[in-house]
């Protein structure tokens, strides 16, 4: 008999892990309570920057199906949760969507099916916020459901890795419940790394993430460093990088963006603080990766100020607004301080990217204008924020009176306008 899987959530991690089981074999149903995701899924039209149209239409035509309704699950021997866990304002976990899908899927679910969790978490949240939820609907864990946590591992715009040659790291709130998780994965996935419980898997996320972090609040303040010294990071690095052993390459940039590390370690520093453990080193890389849109705009400053022109009066043009190359995904983007910051300066501002045709600072909508001569022409700065591989780079280093860096995407280029971060 076919296995039959359900994924909640149908974003930049649950879309891919429903075509990756349906691939495998399984017959997949994808939930989503927001009816536009579910209604362009079902006419075929993706919803993630990564996959394209025909791929959906052709899973569709091969029976996988999207619902609203959680009720769909009724007859399913698995489910993945990869729902959105943000932060509130107070840089505290919000696992509110977490909450609603456990809710919506205790009275739903069969008796005997495994739930895995992919949504990122503190330690302990797969026991503490999904087991017990279920536990308030009469479920026993380990005997009614098997529970289990695996954190995803998607990385928009990596085509170097599909989802399923990335190894999946796998942790059971019992042994049982491992074991149960562990038979559905590694039918999917091309290996299923299993540790000793979901808490530890919890963990093995958060700390993927936070060495990144901290690591990139390294380079970032290097990188100010350097400036000040009048030194060039980037052959630093790339000095460095010669090194065959005890050294890894990290490089600076105008800030942190996306899903992932800009809010995962907030979820082990929140934890931590919960046992009454402080992060300084969690909490000193955020300050620093925080700060760098600002030193991105002081920079400007200081270039248009040499140029005689101030930055009140200029016309800077933000090129690239995505949190990296080649996606559409402006979660958490520093493009967003950066623009807000000068506005601040009474800048006149617009950008360009050939993935985002509009972007939301602080509820004002700017449009993506057009990469033209004229506009770099017309340009006092261009920002170089993120480097798509669409950008015509030799007709923006050609055209523009100064160019800003915060990239090094420019780096095959000598030209006396380039000013790198």
């Amino acid at each position: 008999m076919t296995t039959r899987v359900g994924v909640i959530g149908l974003g930049y991690v649950g879309l891919p892990l429903s075509l990756a089981m349906q691939e495998a074999g399984f017959e997949v149903i994808g939930v989503d309570v927001d009816a536009e995701t579910v209604d362009r899924l079902t006419r075929g039209e993706s919803t993630v920057n990564d996959i394209d149209d025909e791929t959906v239409k052709r899973a569709l035509d091969d029976g996988l199906q999207f619902s609203t309704e959680y009720e769909a699950l009724s007859s399913v021997d698995a489910v993945s949760i990869c729902v959105p866990t943000p932060l509130r304002k107070t840089d505290s976990p919000d696992l509110s969507f977490v909450v609603d899908a456990a809710e919506r899927l205790a009275p739903a679910l069969p008796t005997g099916c495994t739930v895995v969790l992919e949504s990122t978490v503190y330690p302990g949240a797969t026991r503490e916020v999904v087991g017990e939820t279920l536990a308030q609907n009469g479920i026993t864990i380990g005997k009614d459901l098997y529970l289990a946590f695996s954190p995803e591992r998607i990385d928009p715009g990596n085509e170097e890795y599909g989802p399923t040659e990335i190894p999946k790291v796998l942790g059971g709130v019992t042994e049982d419940c491992g074991d149960h998780a562990q038979a559905i994965y590694e039918q999917v996935f091309d290996e299923v790394v299993r540790v000793n419980s979901a808490t530890e898997a919890e963990l093995v996320k958060l700390l993927e993430n936070t060495f990144r972090a901290v690591n990139i609040g390294l380079i970032n303040e290097l990188a100010q460093v350097a400036h000040e010294l009048d030194v060039d990071i980037w052959s630093v690095i790339d000095a460095a990088a010669t090194k065959p052993f005890g050294f890894m390459s990290f490089y600076p940039g105008p800030g942190l963006g996306g899903h992932c590390i800009p809010v995962d370690p907030f979820y082990l520093s929140w934890k931590a603080n919960q046992q009454g453990i402080d992060t300084r080193f969690i909490d000193l890389a955020d300050t620093v990766n925080r700060e760098m849109p600002a030193h991105v705009v002081q920079r400007v400053v200081e270039q248009l100020n040499e140029r005689g022109t101030a930055l009140s009066t200029a016309d800077v043009l933000v090129v690239g607004v995505a949190y990296k190359p080649d996606v559409s995904d402006t979660r958490e983007s520093p493009a967003l301080d950066i623009i807000s910051q000068l506005e601040d300066w009474h800048a006149e501002i617009s950008y360009h990217d050939p993935h985002v045709p509009e972007f939301d600072v602080l509820g004002e909508t700017y449009e993506s204008v057009p990469l033209t001569r004229e506009r770099l022409e017309n340009a006092d700065c261009v920002v170089l924020a993120t480097d798509h591989s669409a950008l015509d780079l030799d007709m923006i280093v050609e055209q523009a009176d100064l160019v800003f860096d915060t990239r090094n995407a420019t780096k095959e280029f000598e030209r006396d306008n380039i000013v790198r971060l």
